[in-house]
């Protein structure tokens, strides 16, 4: 599961993957929404590792 943190590394290591200006969302050209994109989804993730890791409670 913990492997899940590196998705939002890898997906925004790859810069030529998301230097494009098309397609625009709201106004924003996909570089910025898609780095934007990745903060909640990098959240989402974090949740999803921590509460599958076993706690020494």
């Amino acid at each position: 599961m913990r492997l899940l943190l590196l998705l939002p590394f890898i997906g925004l290591m790859i810069v030529p993957f998301y230097n494009v200006h098309d397609p625009v969302l709201f106004g924003f050209p996909f570089f910025y929404w898609y780095q934007l994109a990745w903060v909640p989804l990098t959240s989402l993730l974090t949740y999803i590792v921590y509460r599958s890791a076993r706690h020494a409670d």
